[in-house]
């Protein structure tokens, strides 16, 4: 999870939203990223996509069965389909996300049967307030510098 949060500094650093995502194999980091909606202007970059797409292309596969996915904040729906759809086997987040999180919070979209592919889903309760924390710094500078250009 500490790789997660660095890799949320990093998307903090380009503007992003400051969520971070570390996918690993057998103990080992396989693949990261960090949210890249703003800086490559595209709202599909949120950091589980981003470090699947970079996990599938070094193994060469389109499932990460064998997998795991460390992200700094709750995944959105979006965000934990393609969790299911790459057939990830363990989810572990740091933050909840009561207003855009898709497992726990507000889509709950594993809460049904009709997935071809269920990850187990775990909180690190322990990385919480230092996700959270800066995703406020985040909101609170993005907030800040909007009022600076009005």
């Amino acid at each position: 999870m500490k790789q997660a949060l660095i890799s949320a500094r990093r998307a903090y650093k380009h503007d992003d939203v400051p969520i971070g995502a570390v996918i690993v194999r057998g103990g080992k980091v396989i693949a990261r990223g960090e949210n890249m909606v703003q800086k490559k202007k595209n709202p599909t970059l949120h950091a589980e996509i981003v470090a699947i797409n970079r996990a599938c292309k070094k193994l060469g596969t389109k499932f990460l069965d064998d997998c795991d996915i460390y992200v700094s904040l709750e995944p959105c729906a979006m965000c934990a389909t393609a969790i299911s759809f790459a057939r990830i086997q363990n989810v572990f987040f740091a933050a909840t996300d009561e207003k855009g999180g898709g497992i726990t919070s507000n889509a709950r979209v594993y809460d049904t049967d009709k997935h071809l592919w269920l990850p187990a889903v775990r909180q690190l309760p322990e990385f919480a307030d230092e996700s959270a924390e800066l995703l406020r710094d985040f909101f609170k500078k993005f907030r800040k510098n909007k009022e600076v250009k009005q």
